[in-house]
């Protein structure tokens, strides 16, 4: 979760996208606070080629609505977690109870954890405990871990390497430059980019897709955040994810089929077969 509001400043969704040539899907969205019954989320993305979605936990009630709606809907899977943010304080009950919500089929991901030094919600020590606890429960569950990092790429790296990372490690929303792009793509760790890709304000961000490998690439919409250009400032959604994609396509140097390939079967790898 971006958590900076951009793109809910309108209650008005944009219209529909041209469809995407090859189906994807989107590795990270909050059902939970999109001011759209999920039903109806589903239908709209489905018409735009994004034919599933992780949704996110980011404390236990978000975590619990992540493993229902994912064994209610088809085409939705679930992660479980505490947001940095949320770490306040986290007593091992709450991190015992994200494991016991990890046990589930359908839930794909531990996430989304890691640090955030942009805000001050919760002090560094409680962060790095309850990311710390995060890394431990993925590798018990054989997991993903969904990783938000805010202003904190090089604690992030450091806690990794001490605490050894799981199979499959997502930089959910990344936010590196180009060389922390190449750092990742070095130890195999999976980039998942959002809508702010698209700002005008984001020529780092840019660099940093263009460093990394098309198999370790993932789309994401953060929504209801992070809507991209040309709709940012309105609610943001699954169904524009083709809008974001086809920016990546353009900023690769790919074929826009080529790159939804791509991140279709980085999805299969990281997350299971759907």
């Amino acid at each position: 979760m971006s958590g900076d509001g951009d793109g809910q400043s309108s209650r008005s969704f944009p219209p529909l996208p041209e469809r995407l040539p090859v189906d994807v899907f989107d590795s990270h969205c909050h059902l939970d606070i999109v001011d759209t019954p999920v039903q109806e989320q589903l239908r709209s993305a489905r018409a735009a080629g994004v034919t599933r979605i992780v949704t996110i936990g980011c404390d236990l009630p978000s975590s619990r609505f992540a493993v229902e709606a994912a064994a209610e809907f088809d085409d939705v899977y679930a992660a479980v977690a505490i947001h940095p943010n949320e770490t306040t304080g986290v007593e091992d009950a709450v991190l015992d109870d994200v494991e016991r919500l990890a046990a589930g089929p359908k839930v794909r991901a531990i996430g989304e954890t890691g640090l955030d030094y942009y805000r001050d919600w919760a002090p560094k020590a409680d962060q790095h405990r309850s990311f710390r606890a995060h890394i431990e429960i993925a590798k018990r569950t054989g997991k993903a871990l969904v990783i938000h990092d805010r202003d904190a790429h090089d604690d992030v790296l450091a806690v990794l390497d001490e605490a050894g990372p799981p199979e499959n490690v997502v930089f959910h929303c990344f936010s590196g430059d180009a060389r922390m792009a190449e750092i990742c793509a070095e130890r195999g760790y999976v980039m998942s980019f959002a809508g702010n890709v698209t700002f005008k304000n984001a020529e780092p961000l840019r660099e940093a897709l263009r460093a990394a490998p098309l198999d370790l690439l993932l789309v994401e919409t953060d929504a209801p955040f992070l809507t991209p250009i040309p709709h940012r400032g309105k609610p943001n959604a699954s169904y524009l994810i083709p809008y974001t994609v086809r920016a990546m396509a353009e900023i690769k140097g790919v074929d826009v089929a080529e790159l939804c390939t791509a991140i279709a079967a980085n999805g299969e790898r990281v997350f299971g077969p759907w």
